[in-house]
């Protein structure tokens, strides 16, 4: 039986990669999840988000806002890459043998999360406000509203998906952080025969 590495890696390059595993393990799921909710915050406001009443002027459907609406777009957008970014790197994340590059991934995973979550929080709470002050006469035929619905509840799904993967790197960076200290206060010592 061989040794594990650092944090339970195998030594670069010796690790398979198994995508059943991999799409069933928690963090694989939230992430994609993650990807899916994005993708429909910014495509809902790409698509239906903006208006066009008796002009060729745009109008955003929250309020006649487009700070609403360009903030949505950017996060989506943002967290929709993010999410890519670190499905990618949870794939390569076994093979990484250096014990600080798995540090450091696991810490920029954990931050992005959190501020992905804030981001989140934050898009809720304004594009609900700006909705929620969006009179119907501004909207003829309610045109636009679904699309700003469904724009509020995936802002609040993701709030929830992004939040769980930062406590999940929480934990995981607790572990690194606990096995980083045992190594370095427990070095591994062979055992040694003394004749007496």
């Amino acid at each position: 039986m061989e040794p594990a590495g650092a944090y339970g890696a195998a030594k670069a390059g010796s690790v398979t990669f198994d995508p059943v595993a991999f799409f069933t393990y928690p963090r694989t799921l939230l992430r994609l999840l993650s990807w899916v909710f994005s993708m429909v915050v910014f495509s809902c406001i790409v698509n239906e988000g903006y208006i066009n009443i008796g002009s060729e002027r745009l109008l955003c459907v929250f309020n006649n806002n487009a700070d609403a609406c360009n903030y949505g777009v950017t996060v989506g957008v943002t967290c929709f890459l993010g999410s890519i970014f670190f499905l990618i790197l949870d794939i390569y994340f076994p093979s990484i043998s250096n014990v600080k590059d798995r540090r450091r991934a696991v810490l920029l995973d954990l931050v992005f999360s959190g501020l992905a979550s804030f981001l989140w929080f934050v898009g809720f709470c304004f594009l609900a406000n700006q909705w929620q002050a969006t009179s119907p006469d501004e909207l003829p035929l309610a045109q636009g509203s679904d699309a700003a619905r469904a724009t509020i509840a995936f802002c609040f799904f993701s709030i929830l998906t992004w939040g769980y993967q930062c406590l999940l790197e929480m934990n995981r960076f607790k572990n690194i952080s606990f096995m980083e200290d045992k190594q370095r206060l427990l070095p591994r010592t062979p055992p040694t025969l003394s004749l007496v």
